[in-house]
């Protein structure tokens, strides 16, 4: 049988050699793809400079070493038994064993727990809702929904700085598409942009990870972001630390969010941009 003949880069080839030819060229690419120079290009696609890295590292260890002489002066503990809780059952241990210690040095305690709350949310490290349900657990409704309202409130002001900082080539590299949706949802709203701004603070429409990473970089004024961080957050803080009063009966955290919870936000978050819609009615009659 005769042997199929090929044109390969100008040179005729039987089909063996031109399976040799390829898997030289297989090769060579994957030693390209080795190479010093192809390892640089997959590095300078990570959005970072390398100055906007060492900022964002700079920030880093400032909060963590604050954070670690705020733990060096409290009291002693069995710090063994203290970790951050990924679970329900995590949670319910620590809240046994933190709970003496909370009310033997409530002062230190508060410090130590809003210093780790503010630079968890911060730094965007996942566990916060764990840290709103331990307050329930340990402080009760009043002073718990204060405690997580004021932590998260300056854990999401000093993400929205950080990220006035570092966070424009990270936020466009993370979620381009959303980033835009957001664009053009905030430049619709700018006259009633604090009852938009509530609306999503109140409802689980976008994440509120992205919303303190994005507001700089859509030119929210830090004014607007606070006061609806500051108020939108209440209505959820309320829910998941009257959660934490329960801890026995709940089995996981997807249960704090129901049918009937999600409805409720989204009623509260509808009054909220009510406003706008009458106004954009008015607009069109």
């Amino acid at each position: 049988m005769a042997s199929t003949r090929n044109i390969v880069g100008g040179e005729t080839t039987t089909g063996n050699e031109r399976g040799r030819v390829l898997t030289m060229r297989d090769e060579e690419r994957a030693k390209e793809d080795d190479s010093p120079s192809a390892k640089r290009a997959k590095f300078e696609r990570f959005p970072l400079t390398r100055w906007e890295l060492a900022a964002s590292l700079g920030v880093f260890f400032v909060f963590s070493t604050g954070l670690i002489c705020i733990y060096l002066t409290m009291p002693a503990a069995e710090y063994g038994k203290l970790k951050l809780p990924r679970t329900i059952s995590d949670l319910r241990l620590l809240k046994d064993n933190l709970a003496t210690y909370a009310n033997e040095y409530p002062a230190q305690f508060i410090l130590g727990y809003c210093s780790t709350y503010i630079f968890m949310q911060t730094f965007m490290i996942p566990g916060t809702i764990f840290m709103s349900l331990l307050a329930g657990a340990l402080f009760g409704v009043v002073r718990g929904i204060f405690l997580v309202v004021f932590n998260a409130t300056a854990g999401a002001s000093s993400c929205f700085f950080l990220s006035k900082l570092i966070g424009r080539p990270l936020v466009n590299w993370l979620w381009p598409e959303k980033l835009r949706f957001f664009q053009a949802e905030i430049a619709k709203r700018r006259e009633k942009l604090l009852n938009y701004m509530l609306f999503l603070r109140v409802t689980p429409t976008l994440p509120n990870l992205f919303i303190n990473l994005a507001s700089p970089i859509v030119d929210i004024p830090f004014h607007i972001f606070f006061l609806a961080t500051l108020l939108g957050l209440i209505p959820a803080s309320y829910i998941t630390v009257r959660a934490g009063l329960a801890l026995g009966d709940l089995n996981s955290v997807k249960d704090l969010y129901d049918f009937k919870t999600l409805s409720v936000l989204f009623l509260i978050g509808s009054i909220s941009i009510f406003p706008t819609l009458l106004k954009r009615k008015r607009i069109y009659e």
